[in-house]
């Protein structure tokens, strides 16, 4: 990379943390090819990204946004993923972890709150916004189930009523 593509790249990476809901820090050492494709493709398809950039250009990208605080992180092969929802860089990557070692994650940052390991996991079993939208519609759509049902009862009894005097004026 000559100088103008480095300050490009530094300038692209520093809007990215400026707009990321969470980015998270981990080691990629021993990794393949096929594992970080296979990292990257899960990641963008729930809605993340993931960058693997020097060191020293992350740091710079680092200054006047949120996420500073992590800027210690940055030592050896890391990589960074990040995304607008807070919990899915975290979840994907913890997901991804779980069945390849060699991934190592090493912490992250949720706005200005700077994550650990165990924070990143933390964030991770979190629900997504997505399935804390569905649970509220749920909670809400279940009492309107229940008011209908509440509704319908006093007029099915009746009609069981009429039923019953309808077959004993048969009967007779």
């Amino acid at each position: 990379m000559d100088r103008a593509e480095k300050r490009e790249f530094v300038t692209t990476l520093n809007e990215t943390f400026k707009a990321s809901g969470t980015v998270v820090v981990a080691h990629y050492a021993g990794l393949t090819v096929a594992q970080m494709n296979d990292y990257r493709s899960k990641m963008r398809q729930a809605g993340g990204a993931v960058k693997v950039a020097k060191n020293r250009l992350a740091k710079i990208a680092l200054q006047g946004t949120d996420a500073e605080g992590i800027s210690n992180l940055f030592e050896g092969q890391t990589l960074i993923a990040y995304s607008s929802d807070p919990v899915v860089a975290a979840k994907v990557s913890q997901d991804f972890a779980k069945g390849h070692d060699k991934l190592v994650i090493l912490g992250g940052a949720m706005g200005t709150t700077t994550l650990d390991a165990d924070g990143v996991k933390a964030l991770a079993n979190m629900p997504s916004l997505d399935e804390l939208r569905a649970k509220l519609v749920g909670m809400i759509n279940t009492p309107a189930t229940r008011i209908a049902g509440v509704l319908q009862a006093p007029a099915g009894q009746l009609a069981r009523v009429f039923g019953a005097y309808a077959k004993k004026d048969e009967a007779a």
